[in-house]
């Protein structure tokens, strides 16, 4: 199973972006965990970070008949 895992606007600022609301971890340690969780599942992850709607709509109709699913972090 391949999954494309779309993480959207500011998400790359966890950790820098009011660490008090949002909590301390950063963009970095997100991408480390879905890639031990993807690795302990048996499964394919690929990663996406945009801050531009356009970017995230062009990359969900490229990966149409490429991934199994689609998992969008807004």
């Amino acid at each position: 199973m391949k999954i494309l895992v779309i993480n959207g606007p500011n998400i790359n600022m966890l950790g820098i972006r009011e660490p008090g609301i949002y909590g301390k971890e950063g963009f970095e340690d997100l991408l480390r965990l879905l890639d031990t969780v993807s690795r302990e599942l048996g499964i394919t992850i690929e990663q996406y970070q945009s801050n531009h709607e356009g970017c995230i709509v062009d990359k969900i109709q490229a990966a149409y008949r490429d991934v199994d699913c689609i998992v969008i972090n807004p």
